[in-house]
């Protein structure tokens, strides 16, 4: 060894390989480096340690022919890798030099890595929580997907309006995937079946087109282990690059189509499904990535075992919501018709090998395809769904002789109109266990929309509460409160949560609570200087910071949020001497590219805002603002700066939530109905540090049962009705006074399905009772300290830890 070499400290040594992966790999003279070039360069050098960990877990898996579980899923929001790759191997001090020597912070070289752009919303994030989790209690672990090279959009708004650009995250490339580029699978599609006559012989699907499925992996690794998991995710590369005779000939456009016929299944995520072409590519899309993973998972299986009557011993394959459902038809064509399984033999192993999470209660948002477009896209498919329809309704009608309704609500099929092929009811039928993922959503699940199933197999529902990282949601997002916790109680709450409860008595020591409430205001001028950034709104870190920030859509309310918040102006306008509490209302949310509802309340956001935040008689006491291309990062800023978490979904509509979980375990007091994860949430952190409003879903339901009539509730309530007028009138838009007038139809004359006019009065109690904890801080630091404290379940570490013991059979010491 050369002396010089080891005399060398360690960040020398780092310092000196990012230097080397700065030459080498990047291609730069390190005095030149601009950030962007440390940051692949410091990439690099985490990549290098987590490859011998990659390595060496795969070895130990293979050598221990380990179970596995294998976690399929349309979304995985994993963010910036940087920053957690580097707290996984305990780097962040050397990365944090290297970068001094360049003359960068390290949150400016953190900060040219691009997000991940494999996802929406909660569903992703949640898949991004649980393969932290999964690698770091050390389960044997895949997670699938598909690698969206544009992602669903980027958001920007503009007029008040959300615009859509494409997301090109891996245009210029990313440091943290891996291609394979022996691992390949053909995906087919369309044409017909044929049947030969002799009965031992498998149906032949005659495919009219092909793509290939080439994988990519990402290393998603473990915090207090050497273990680290793999995100395998698929890109769609058509057989042939493009028709070299159509080009030869001049005919350019012909020569691409057939490339961009198939690549185009893993550009975007949700294509636009309000046509019959981005329905069938949304299909495409799901059929995809599932049969890909499910062809490795085999593949892998038959190299280690040779065998497949073993399969479910083995792995466990688990269905992230309906989407990958196609799984159950996919995995029985891989075993009967080219594995040659009995039937009867396959259907016992795809039982036993999959299970599944619903993650939604609303009968509208359940998965279905029209069986002529799953007879044009997958045919083979088609015909396993309907013979284990038929096998399955055989075996229902002996549990109840004549009951044809019973067995019209279990069908596969809904013949009730157009037949419908239901995607949650196949994921039912062909998983052994499925959860909900929250106690309430989990009874409502057993009680409404599976009841039927659950009178047939009690023991195959179960609850499992969702759970977020702390590593990425406490640790990595709020280094201030973080390093408070560190000092306070130590830091074993970073791999068990639970120890959180030791803070709980030091809300009662008064230099705690200053502590604690300076971290609180050093991350809100880090949100302010967000905000003005991104939004050229100017916002005060002194104002009560209440955040709303999720998907946009109509039973999230964010509709109920702003009619609140046009209460207070006008009252404000009304009453403008008394002691105002400062308030600034934060939205954040993507809505979906043909959602035009969710769309049309951005809009309202924003033109609320933009009068608001410019009407000189509020002096600066309420500010609106919305701010653009949510995602992980955006969320890692906005989440430790709340003050106030508003989590107002219709009861019996929010499966869980998860981001109640990130803005509570930070320290934000929850304005909620009582919903969701809200329920739990409460239960933790008790009754007198949340605000619970509004109708509990026993309610809701009598209250639609009733006739509920809006209307009447508008009539009756002079606040209300101003705040109506106000906005159907054009006060929020001079230019076009009709804008809101729709919206506000809909309240009143459609049905006003999720309830808001029902819960206003109520919402704003909440408010007034929020605005009084508020002026007394010492107070609000009290309350604010015990949702800290009362957080300590809500770990995905907790979660997947169930997910082993009660689905997926695998040990683990938690």
């Amino acid at each position: 060894m050369n002396t010089s070499t080891a005399a060398l400290t360690a960040p020398d040594r780092f310092e000196a390989q990012v230097d080397r992966h700065l030459l080498s790999t990047v291609g730069v003279a390190p005095a030149d480096a601009s950030h962007s070039d440390i940051m692949h360069a410091v990439a690099q050098v985490a990549r290098e340690a987590l490859s011998r960990r990659w390595v060496a877990s795969d070895a130990t898996d293979r050598k221990a022919r380990a179970r596995r579980v294998c976690y399929l899923s349309m979304e995985f929001l994993i963010g910036r890798t940087l920053g957690n790759a580097l707290a996984a191997l305990g780097m962040e001090g050397e990365a944090a030099a290297a970068a001094r020597q360049h003359a960068a912070s390290f949150e400016d070289v953190a900060g040219a890595e691009l997000d991940a752009a494999l996802g929406n919303g909660g569903l992703g994030r949640l898949a991004a929580c649980f393969l932290d989790s999964m690698a770091t209690l050390g389960l044997p672990s895949f997670g699938y997907g598909i690698r969206y090279e544009y992602g669903m959009f980027a958001q920007a708004i503009a007029g008040g309006r959300q615009v859509e650009h494409p997301d090109p995250w891996v245009e210029d490339g990313t440091p943290w995937e891996f291609p394979r580029q022996a691992v390949a699978y053909p995906v087919r599609f369309g044409g017909w079946v044929e049947h030969p006559e002799s009965p031992a012989a498998a149906p032949v699907w005659r495919h009219a087109g092909q793509v290939s499925a080439k994988a990519y992996d990402m290393v998603i690794p473990g915090h207090g282990t050497e273990r680290v998991s793999t995100l395998r995710l698929w890109k769609a590369v058509a057989p042939a690059q493009i028709d070299l005779h159509a080009f030869n000939s001049g005919d350019y456009q012909r020569a691409a189509e057939y490339k961009n016929q198939f690549e185009n299944i893993s550009w975007v995520l949700y294509p636009n499904d309000s046509t019959p072409a981005g329905r069938e590519l949304r299909l495409r899309q799901e059929y995809f990535f599932t049969s890909a993973s499910i062809q490795d998972i085999v593949a892998r299986h038959l190299a280690e075992h040779g065998r497949l009557d073993n399969l479910a011993e083995q792995v466990a394959i688990h269905l992230n919501d309906t989407h990958p459902a196609i799984g159950v038809a996919e995995l029985m064509r891989l075993l009967v018709d080219e594995q040659r399984l009995p039937w009867a033999e396959a259907w016992a192993l795809t039982r036993q090998v999959f299970s599944y999470t619903n993650h939604t209660l609303m009968p509208e948002a359940l998965e279905t395809w029209p069986v002529a477009l799953i007879q044009h896209v997958l045919p083979r498919h088609l015909e396993i769904i309907f013979r284990i329809n038929h096998e399955f309704l055989v075996t229902a009608a002996k549990a109840r002789p004549g009951d044809d309704a019973f067995l019209r609500r279990l069908s596969l099929i809904d013949e009730s109109g157009e037949r419908r092929v239901r995607m949650a009811h196949l994921a039912v039928v062909g998983s052994h266990k499925v959860n909900g993922v929250s106690a309430l959503h989990s009874r409502l699940l057993v009680e409404t929309i599976f009841a039927d199933f659950a009178a047939l197999w009690p023991e195959r529902f179960i609850n499992i509460t969702n759970g977020v990282t702390p590593r990425r949601w406490l640790a990595q997002a709020n280094p201030g409160l973080a390093g408070l916790l560190d000092r306070t109680i130590g830091d074993g709450w970073r791999l068990h949560l639970e120890q959180l409860s030791k803070l709980a008595p030091h809300a009662a020591d008064a230099a705690f609570r200053r502590e604690f409430l300076a971290v609180k205001h050093a991350n809100k001028v880090r949100l302010a200087d967000h905000i003005r950034t991104a939004t050229r709104v100017v916002v005060d870190p002194d104002s009560l910071f209440d955040v709303q920030v999720k998907r946009i859509h109509e039973y999230k309310r964010q509709l109920l949020n702003v009619l609140q918040i046009v209460a207070r102006y006008q009252a404000m306008l009304a009453e403008p001497d008394r002691d105002w509490v400062p308030r600034t209302a934060i939205f954040a949310g993507k809505a979906a590219s043909s959602y035009a509802m969710a769309k049309n309340i951005i809009r309202l956001i924003n033109d609320v805002g933009a009068v608001v935040n410019h009407d000189s008689r509020l002096r600066g006491r309420l500010k609106v603002v919305f701010v653009p291309n949510y995602g992980v990062s955006v969320a890692e800023v906005i989440m430790p700066g709340a003050d106030v978490s508003e989590q107002i979904s219709t009861a019996g509509t929010e499966a869980s939530g998860t981001g109640n979980m990130k803005l509570a375990m930070n320290g934000a007091l929850t304005v909620g109905t009582d919903d969701g994860a809200n329920i739990e949430i409460r239960e933790n952190v008790g009754d007198d540090n949340i605000f619970i409003f509004g109708l509990k879903t026993p309610e809701v339901e009598a209250t639609r049962a009733a006739g509920y009539q809006p209307l009447r509730i508008y009539e009756s309530n002079p606040k209300l009705k101003a705040v109506l007028d106000a906005i159907a009138g054009g006060t929020f838009s001079p230019e076009e006074p009709a804008r809101y007038r729709g919206l506000v139809d809909s309240l009143l004359w459609g049905g006003d399905h999720y309830l808001l006019l029902a819960d206003f009065d109520a919402y704003c109690e909440a408010q007034a009772r929020v605005d009084a904890l508020y002026r007394d801080r010492d107070a609000w630091a009290r309350k604010a300290i015990a949702n800290v404290a009362g957080m300590g379940m809500f770990s995905s570490d907790r979660t997947i830890a169930e997910y082993a013991r009660e689905v997926w059979r695998l040990p683990t010491d938690r």
